[in-house]
């Protein structure tokens, strides 16, 4: 049997279900169903990433997403609580902090002129002063840092399990099945999805949120896109010598980030064989922590930065995966040109977290209302691709 709805999505994580969640706030009374291949998340991208948000990109439309979500997540306990329930999500502003060397720093000062324009709150330290803020870093190489003061973490996996549970209070139906193809009419017009018990679901709309496997997926119609999956690793560490207090999100340009409380901290890096883009696409993924790369590659980049790094032991850590825009590493969001019905909300290339609340609200107004009213999200259409419009933001991490 085919069963039919309104509006179809493919995918169950954190941008999906602010999508399903913001369109029936926002009054979409058309049925909806969400498609979860992983009814546990275990390997889902949003609850495998860092949680972290911030509000220091160099593109506007991500400064404005990223403004819009903090405000969300800053509400979310109160606004999301449940028959008296406090929707808790460990949402802590402790900052994010970049340091840099002379040529990172110089690039950093022309952001902070967009930012400010944003009335984002950054502040620009001498290595004095960043000492001052996290007195154990070593700043004899540094020219300075930049101090992202509302910059924070909440936990993904909270956040997601809150939108989920209001989507379907309010009539979202979530299906955990795997979707093996799209379906169209074989012209322009997107028809459904075809899972892989051979069960069809049609309808006029349907939005590709299946994060890193939404290139794969899109392919399953004949639909290029420009996103595949990206491996990443993050390591959890006990130090000997626990910083003194808790320090904030720290981006090294050396290619290191950590942020902890106390002896816990956890660890990520920007480059490595590991994440190169010569990796493995053939979505048969090891999840599985590569320890020797952490011993290798990033533990002396961290020593170098502080002494309370020369002892630690490695007690866990994961792998997961980014929805990687491998052209431009934004976004890809709003109606594909070539089929009718086909909505992309994809390619966040590691801020998609901290995006989602934004994000989710403004594909909303699209489909609900053929336009954008609350921020203005054109630029991260798919045609900016043919087009030569490319989103180039510096501050990608």
């Amino acid at each position: 049997m085919i069963k039919k709805y309104d509006l179809i999505i493919v995918g169950g994580g954190i941008m999906a279900s602010s999508l399903a969640y913001n369109l029936r706030k926002d009054g979409y009374t058309g049925s909806i169903v969400v498609f979860e291949k992983d009814r546990m998340y275990e390997y889902s991208s949003t609850p495998r990433c860092y949680g972290g948000f911030r509000q220091t990109f160099s593109i506007p439309g991500n400064i404005q997403m990223s403004k819009l979500s903090l405000q969300v997540l800053k509400n979310f306990e109160k606004e999301m609580a449940l028959d008296d329930e406090p929707a808790v999500i460990d949402f802590k502003q402790h900052g994010y902090l970049y340091l840099a060397n002379e040529q990172a720093l110089s690039l950093l000062k022309e952001n902070m002129k967009v930012q400010k324009s944003y009335d984002v709150n950054v502040q620009l330290l001498t290595p004095e002063e960043t000492k001052s803020l996290v007195p154990e870093l070593n700043v004899d190489d540094l020219a300075g840092a930049v101090f992202d003061v509302e910059g924070g973490n909440a936990d993904p996996y909270s956040v997601l399990q809150w939108y989920v549970r209001h989507a379907k209070r309010l009539g979202v139906e979530y299906v955990y099945e795997k979707v093996q193809a799209l379906l169209t009419d074989g012209l322009h017009q997107v028809k459904g999805v075809k899972l892989e018990t051979g069960a069809e679901y049609h309808a006029p709309i349907v939005v590709n949120a299946a994060g890193a496997w939404s290139g794969e997926i899109s392919k399953t119609m004949g639909v290029d896109i420009p996103v595949r999956p990206y491996r990443k690793q993050v390591y959890c560490v006990d130090l000997a010598v626990p910083f003194k207090t808790d320090i904030p999100f720290v981006f090294d340009y050396l290619g290191t980030y950590f942020q902890g409380e106390g002896l816990k901290v956890i660890i990520g890096s920007r480059e490595g064989s590991n994440e190169t883009e010569q990796q493995d696409y053939s979505f048969n993924f090891d999840f599985t922590l590569d320890r020797s790369y952490f011993n290798e590659e990033v533990w002396p980049l961290l020593a170098e930065r502080s002494p309370n790094f020369d002892q630690l032991k490695l007690e866990t850590g994961w792998a997961g995966l980014y929805e990687y825009n491998y052209i431009d590493h934004n976004a890809i969001i709003g109606k594909h040109p070539d089929m009718n019905g086909y909505y992309l909300l994809t390619g966040f290339s590691g801020h998609g977290f901290q995006q989602a609340p934004a994000a989710g609200k403004a594909l909303s107004e699209l489909i609900r209302l053929g336009k954008y009213e609350t921020i203005d999200l054109t630029p991260f259409s798919i045609t900016r691709f043919a087009e030569n419009q490319l989103l180039l933001e510096s501050e990608v991490y």
